[in-house]
C-alpha cells in the first residue's frame, strides 16, 4: 500500500483551492486544512484592504502550513496555499521536504468571474492581476501536477486524484 500523499492545493486566488481542496482530501481519504486558516491576523487586515502581501508577511503563515504538512507526514492530507512562487514552495519543502503539489490552473476570465460571485471572502478581485504577475508555475523538478479549473467542482477533484494517482 503507498503511504498517502500530503498535498499542498496551490494557485491564484479564485482557482478553487477551498472548494476543491475539502472535495480531494474527501476523494484520498484524508483531513483538509484551509490555507487562510494560518494566515495571522495582519495578513489578513493588508489583503481586506486590497495591499498585496509582502514576503516578509508570508514567511511565517508558510511555515505554520509546512508545519502541519510536516505533521501530516506518512498519514497524508490536503492542504490549500497559493504557493505562487518557488521560494514560497521551497520554504514549504524545507518543514515537509515529501509534500506534493496540485497547481490549480485555468483561464485568467473563468477565474475572475468565479472570484466575483464569492461572498464573504477577504480577497478581492483587484489583486489577482498581482497573484498572476506574482505566479511561477511548477518546474519540472517539482513534485506535482497541474489540474485545469474548468468543469464542475467534482469534475476538478476526480483530475487531480487521477494526476495525482499518475506520480506514484
Amino acid at each position: 500500500m503507498n503511504t498517502p500523499h500530503v498535498v499542498v492545493i496551490m494557485g491564484v486566488a479564485g482557482t478553487g483551492k477551498t472548494t476543491i481542496g475539502p472535495l480531494l482530501a474527501d476523494r484520498l481519504g484524508v483531513p483538509y486544512a484551509e490555507g487562510d486558516d494560518f494566515h495571522p491576523p495582519e495578513n489578513v487586515r493588508k489583503m481586506s484592504s486590497g495591499t498585496p502581501l509582502t514576503d516578509d508577511d508570508r514567511w511565517p503563515w508558510l511555515d505554520a502550513i509546512g508545519a502541519w504538512a510536516h505533521g501530516r507526514a506518512g498519514r497524508g492530507g490536503v492542504v490549500s496555499s497559493s504557493a505562487l512562487k518557488r521560494a514560497y514552495r521551497d520554504r514549504l519543502r524545507s518543514v515537509a521536504p515529501d509534500v506534493v503539489f496540485v497547481h490549480l490552473t485555468g483561464d485568467r476570465k473563468l477565474i475572475e468571474d468565479r472570484m466575483r460571485q464569492r461572498k464573504g471572502h477577504f480577497m478581492p478581485t483587484a489583486l489577482l492581476d498581482s497573484q498572476f504577475a506574482t505566479l511561477q508555475p511548477l518546474g519540472v523538478d517539482e513534485a506535482g501536477v497541474c489540474v485545469d479549473v474548468a468543469g464542475s467542482p467534482e469534475e476538478i477533484a476526480e483530475r487531480a486524484v487521477e494526476a495525482l494517482g499518475r506520480l506514484g
